[in-house]
């Protein structure tokens, strides 16, 4: 148990808003928060032995305690993302939406870390993209780590406001917008929220959110959905928010199908509330909105060149376009190049990843980049390979220099640990040159 010192009024206000609603939560905000880890299925199954699901989401599992998780090989690979289990809510949407087939484009409009981004990106079918967007360059950075460890090549990620995203006018099937917000529900895990609380900030954030959601339902197309969320408890960032989507832009409320009451999830004026608890997970407000009108099918597009001849065996069987930028090659979905351009030639985005980054150009070297390592598109077998022990691979997470076999072969390896890639290096004979980006490195020891 903790020791949470409230801002005065907070609860008193809540319970005014919705009477009972909130009954316990500050006994509940005193308790240990749980911990949960969602597991990457494109990279490996859920194992099997595992108990304390995540009840909305099959690759959601609760942890009985919080391990070193930057001393755990597996997350530096992609395997699982730690993430809040409330806001795994996600992946049922995602679900819903795409009836497990069809495939979505997909903007999470303020995606940093990258939860929410990585759980869509589970859910969907083949054949979708998740355009991911944060404005602050520095979580933007980390957005960008995150969504390159998950692996999945069907990405963009990009840095701008919501005005520069209402020029992607109609351009996406569903629009994520989990805005910032007063930040109540992640009063126990983070002393800011607490600190900075008031009634003035909660009447602050609602005007920005206004803002915000009419410019991202620009960019929902006729026929597609919003998915709105916030990490608070009160009515005025919530429910009267999703009057104002209903309103003032015409949004019509969907029903979340399959949500079991015996989960403690609270349904409140179209939409559904994570309250400490009542559920094992932080604060959160989730609601699904339809706009109007009847969506023009999109239409795949097609690779523009042939795959560069060096990285021709690099690459499985995926429908990508490889494009020489400068001083990178990259791989792309066929399919979304269209959209790919629209982003492009939007004044005021930044695009700071697409799909896998394959290699750098380096004088006459072609050098695999990290990202090919990790990357759901790598081609087994097109590199030798070497497995590390966990010892080992820390180092290498480091950037420490290891010790290969010595019948390693010259040239560029994968290291794998537990058998699924890690990184990439490169063998000189008499010494490994390790090509992980120096700014992931780890610094903590055992």
């Amino acid at each position: 148990m903790t020791t949470i010192d409230l801002p005065s009024g907070f609860i008193e206000s809540l319970r005014a808003e919705n009477p009972g609603m909130f009954d316990g939560l500050e006994s509940a905000l005193a308790e240990t928060p749980s911990t949960a880890i969602r597991y990457n299925t494109g990279k490996m199954p859920v194992p099997a032995d595992l108990t304390d699901c995540v009840p909305w989401c099959g690759e959601g599992r609760y942890l009985a305690n919080r391990p070193v998780f930057t001393l755990d090989p597996a997350l530096h690979q992609g395997l699982y993302y730690v993430q809040d289990a409330s806001s795994m809510f996600i992946s049922m949407i995602a679900r819903q939406l795409s009836a497990g087939e069809k495939p979505l484009r997909w903007l999470d409009a303020c995606a940093a870390p990258g939860g929410k981004t990585t759980c869509v990106l589970g859910a969907l079918p083949k054949g979708s993209l998740v355009m991911a967007n944060e404005i602050v360059p520095q979580r933007a950075a980390v957005l960008r780590e995150n969504i390159l460890k998950w692996g999945d090549p069907s990405v963009i990620v990009t840095r701008g406001d919501s005005r520069a995203l209402a020029r992607l006018s109609g351009r996406f099937d569903v629009v994520a917008a989990d805005v910032p917000c007063s930040g109540e529900g992640m009063m126990r895990k983070d002393a800011d929220a607490v600190a900075q609380w008031s009634k003035k900030l909660v009447t602050e954030c609602a005007t920005l959110q206004r803002g915000i959601i009419s410019d991202l339902w620009e960019a929902v197309t006729p026929g597609g959905h919003m998915v709105y969320s916030t990490c608070t408890f009160n009515r005025t960032e919530n429910e009267d928010m999703l009057q104002y989507i209903e309103k003032q832009l015409g949004g019509e409320i969907v029903p979340v199908e399959g949500v079991d009451p015996s989960w403690g999830i609270v349904e409140s004026g179209g939409g559904y509330r994570f309250i400490p608890g009542r559920i094992r997970g932080e604060g959160l407000f989730m609601a699904l909105v339809r706009k109007p009108g009847d969506a023009a099918p999109w239409q795949p597009g097609r690779a523009i060149n042939a795959k560069p001849h060096i990285t021709n065996d690099w690459l499985g069987d995926h429908d990508l376009t490889v494009m020489t930028q400068n001083d990178r090659i990259n791989a792309f979905p066929s399919a979304h190049m269209p959209l790919l351009k629209n982003v492009e030639a939007t004044r005021g985005l930044d695009i700071i990843l697409h799909g896998t980054i394959v290699a750098r150009i380096k004088g006459r070297d072609i050098i695999p980049d990290h990202s090919l390592a990790l990357s759901m598109a790598l081609r087994r077998g097109a590199f030798s390979e070497v497995e590390l022990l966990t010892d080992t691979a820390l180092s290498f997470l480091r950037c420490e220099t290891i010790t290969l076999p010595a019948d390693t072969p010259r040239g560029h390896v994968l290291l794998t640990h537990g058998g699924r890639p890690l990184g990439f290096s490169k063998h000189m004979g008499n010494r490994t040159n390790s090509l992980f980006p120096r700014e992931w490195r780890i610094h903590i020891q055992r």
